[in-house]
């Protein structure tokens, strides 16, 4: 249960702590949740699943509080375990570091997330995925922009609205079961109908969340009205949720409606590659192009993950984290350009690779990161969706495909309009400090071991993925 506590402890320690040092106090503490995780990590096998919190006995309201972890668990855990400590370094000398709301809201919202991937509780699932909604909540609203009010509310309203859907769909698996443990949900039978209602409220939840188009337009604004490091959260951390969601609870949960629900998703899906990449390439605001390449990328993720075969789960959930750490960079990226040039407009940019030589180099670092070039993470993930999607539907996987050209150009674009060309005269753009150089570096050496040796992350997660596998179709048999 240390995983759980030590954010818990720093919430609160980052909570009273002098203000001059509180932002080395959540660096420190979110390092030492890192260091838990690997230790969870050193002793743990493929093969197993490892109880957190199990006390033997089933509420009257079906509740039995177990949390656990499995490879796929653990891969999510360390995902979020390794990224809060990069999320708070890159942001260690900026003024929202020193706030102890803030820190404290980080270390709230790693305790929900840790409980979202450890829950093997449908309604302990539910109260966690909630539960991290408070905290990048209270961040945007203490530090976001000056337009974020009606952003937020709209943001609350989406996410209210698919909570509402996941809830409704607990409440007609409830009426199955006596227990809301995830083994014996898995192990329900139902009929086709039932499962594809439940399947449906658990899908907008997740849709919302991810976000899929048609329900992606709270993202970009929300995106861009927060703080840099809530935004680095909302996109590397909160939406990883969902993805995480699809994969555990709304398929295993009704994969007697798997066959119907897969075309549409996977179109939805596919039109969100297409339509948010476009969208990418036409913005000027830097953000808010990060934001819409966000789109793009998640969709094919989520296309992906409904093909439900090794290769296609496999390959996202290394998309999965080769998102989570791109994101970081490209947010941490813009957030420079507009701290230094009081500027997100890319026409307003310029010249910045003559005066900030370093901060060139990492930020093409990640942008080819981004464009999943070879022996990066991002090159095996995608290579795994797109051959997944085209062995489904070859127009389907060529469709797919185009994320790697609009990927390119937004990408490259963007690069090429802030670094290159000509700067104003006398234009001042000071260098990467040493938190921004060590966080570009940490991001980098993870993409290339994970893009070098993807075999290592596959085979981690194989065991636990083929028994996901197993259960979807033992219950789709029983319904034929």
């Amino acid at each position: 249960m240390e995983l759980f506590i030590i954010p818990l402890v720093f919430a609160l320690v980052s909570a009273i702590a002098p203000r001059n040092l509180v932002h080395y106090v959540g660096l420190v503490g979110a390092l030492v949740s890192m260091v838990v995780a690997l230790a969870h990590l050193s002793y743990f096998s493929p093969e197993a699943y490892v109880s957190l919190y199990d006390p033997g006995f089933v509420t009257a309201f079906g509740l039995t509080f177990k949390m656990g972890y499995d490879g796929i668990g653990l891969f999510m855990v360390l995902l979020v375990n390794v990224v809060v400590p990069i999320i708070l370094l890159s942001n260690l000398n900026r003024a929202i570091a020193s706030e102890r709301s803030f820190n404290a809201m980080v270390f709230m919202m790693q305790f929900g997330l840790l409980g979202v991937f450890t829950a093997m509780d449908a309604i302990m699932f539910y109260v966690f995925w909630e539960l991290t909604l408070i905290p990048i909540f209270l961040i945007a609203l203490w530090y976001g922009s000056d337009e974020r009010k009606p952003v937020l509310i709209k943001f609350f309203i989406y996410t209210f609205v698919g909570s509402l859907g996941m809830l409704l769909s607990l409440f007609a698996l409830g009426a199955y079961d006596t227990s809301f443990d995830h083994a014996s949900l898995v192990a329900l039978e139902i009929s086709a109908k039932s499962a594809f209602w439940i399947m449906a409220g658990f899908f907008i939840a997740f849709a919302i969340k991810i976000p899929l188009f048609p329900f992606h337009t709270w993202q970009p604004s929300t995106y861009t009205m927060a703080p840099m490091a809530g935004t680095m959260l909302l996109s590397a951390l909160m939406l990883k949720m969902a993805l995480y969601g699809m994969v555990r609870w709304m398929i295993p949960l009704a994969p007697e409606a798997l066959s119907e629900m897969l075309c549409l998703v996977i179109i939805l899906g596919i039109i969100g590659v297409v339509y948010a990449g476009v969208i990418a390439i036409k913005q000027s605001d830097i953000k808010r192009l990060f934001a819409f390449a966000s789109i793009s990328h998640v969709g094919l993720i989520a296309a992906g993950i409904m093909l439900f075969n090794e290769d296609a789960l496999a390959g996202s959930f290394v998309q999965i984290a080769n998102h989570s750490l791109v994101a970081v960079g490209l947010f941490l990226a813009a957030d420079i350009l507009e701290k230094r040039l009081g500027t997100r407009q890319l026409n307003e940019m310029g010249g910045i690779a003559s005066l900030a030589p370093k901060f060139a180099f990492w930020f093409a670092v990640i942008a080819f990161a981004s464009v999943s070039v070879p022996f990066t993470s991002g090159f095996i993930g995608e290579f795994l969706l797109i051959k997944g999607l085209y062995s489904y539907n070859w127009i389907v996987g060529l469709i797919a495909g185009t994320t790697l050209v609009f990927g390119a150009v937004y990408t490259l674009r963007a690069y090429q309009l802030s670094m290159f060309g000509a700067s104003s005269e006398g234009a001042v753009f000071p260098d990467l400090t040493w938190n921004e150089k060590l966080a570009f570096a940490v991001i980098t050496v993870l993409i290339l071991v994970i893009g070098i040796y993807p075999q290592a992350v596959i085979d981690f997660l194989s065991p636990s993925l083929e028994r996901m596998m197993e259960a979807v179709q033992v219950s789709k048999a029983v319904v034929k």
